[in-house]
């Protein structure tokens, strides 16, 4: 009897829970298949911390954020010694692949398994969309929406009180989250890590419109942007695991701004509410479609490959072209969210 491993990894992103319903229902919709679920990530594979999945486990999650199975940022090549960390797990389980849910660094560290000789099926989950080989990746939707709900709310207080405010969103590396709903919010300008911060380019966009009569303005930043040249670089704040916690950038920037412009200058910082909450209808069959296709890979005996989003279709592609890469915002997409700043 095949059976099927399935772990999610990294940041919570929504739709986790309908990947694992989709992983769950396509698997056991073959005869003689079982899924076992791996709890909190790696972390799980490597200390043995597994449940049995059937249709019942997996009943109403649809709609739920979070992942049942729980995610940890540990990682096996940072905090053991890769395949051999594993190894247990996999033979006491029986497991013929491990279905892979996550960003780029767990995809990464997935790839390094597979080519060390532990099957597996990658499935892209991040807010961040940022993923190589595919055109979209689930949790990205809700993530602007989310973005985009706070920028309306936003920009009327902000007119109310004659303000700027500085919006921070997620986006470690890639500006995907800011462009979007900087686009969809209507934002006055937009900072992304693509491309280089001109705060003295923004403050003129503010004080131009404040010379037309429009008295408030929408800034949206990426958290990931470099700091601004001559502000006061703030000590590097790791987590448990040793990463990097970005997030408040924003400040640095508003109070550039706010001495720029003469003009009174608030920050919000969207930080977790982008993550967490219901997914979106359409994250829900993106992520459920993932699944079951990533299900139908490993009962077929494909290894090495990312369930991925090419126009309509979800193909496998190889782990590698995935990794290869952060995939970033295109310079023609900047360029149409720049046709409405100011």
């Amino acid at each position: 009897m095949p059976v099927i491993g399935v772990l999610t990894a990294g940041g919570d992103c929504p739709g986790l829970n309908a990947v694992i319903r989709g992983v769950t229902a396509g698997a056991l919709g073959e005869a003689d298949t079982e899924v076992v679920g791996i709890r909190n990530g790696w972390e799980g594979l490597m200390e043995g911390d597994t449940v049995p999945l059937d249709r019942d486990a997996v009943r109403g999650i649809l709609f739920r954020g979070g992942t049942i199975l729980g995610t940890s940022r540990m990682d096996p090549y940072v905090h053991g010694d890769g395949y051999k960390s594993c190894e247990r797990t996999i033979k006491q389980n029986g497991l013929d692949c491990v279905i892979v849910i996550g960003g780029d660094g767990t995809l990464r560290s997935a790839l390094r398994l597979w080519e060390e000789g532990l099957p597996v099926v990658g499935v892209p989950k991040t807010i961040d969309n940022d993923i190589a080989g595919t055109d979209v990746t689930f949790g990205f939707d809700t993530a602007v929406q989310v973005a985009t709900n706070a920028i309306d709310r936003l920009a009327s207080t902000a007119e109310s009180h004659n303000r700027v405010i500085v919006v921070e969103v997620m986006g470690r590396s890639k500006g995907w989250i800011a462009t979007y709903a900087g686009i969809a919010g209507g934002a006055d300008a937009i900072l992304i890590p693509e491309v280089e911060c001109d705060l003295e380019s923004v403050a003129e966009i503010i004080r131009a419109r404040h010379r037309r009569g429009r008295r408030y303005s929408i800034v949206v930043v990426a958290e990931g942007i470099a700091p601004p040249a001559g502000s006061a670089l703030q000590p590097s704040r790791k987590d448990a695991f040793g990463f990097d916690r970005l997030g408040g950038v924003s400040y640095q920037v508003a109070a550039i701004l706010e001495e720029l412009t003469g003009f009174e200058t608030r920050v919000t910082v969207l930080g977790h509410v982008q993550r967490g909450g219901t997914p979106s209808a359409f994250d829900r069959v993106l992520a459920t479609r993932l699944g079951v296709a990533a299900a139908g890979y490993a009962i077929e005996g494909r290894r090495g490959v990312m369930a991925a989003v090419r126009g309509e279709d979800i193909v496998p592609v190889p782990l590698q072209e995935a990794c290869a890469e952060i995939r970033g915002v295109s310079e023609q997409l900047y360029a149409t969210a720049a046709a409405f700043f100011g």
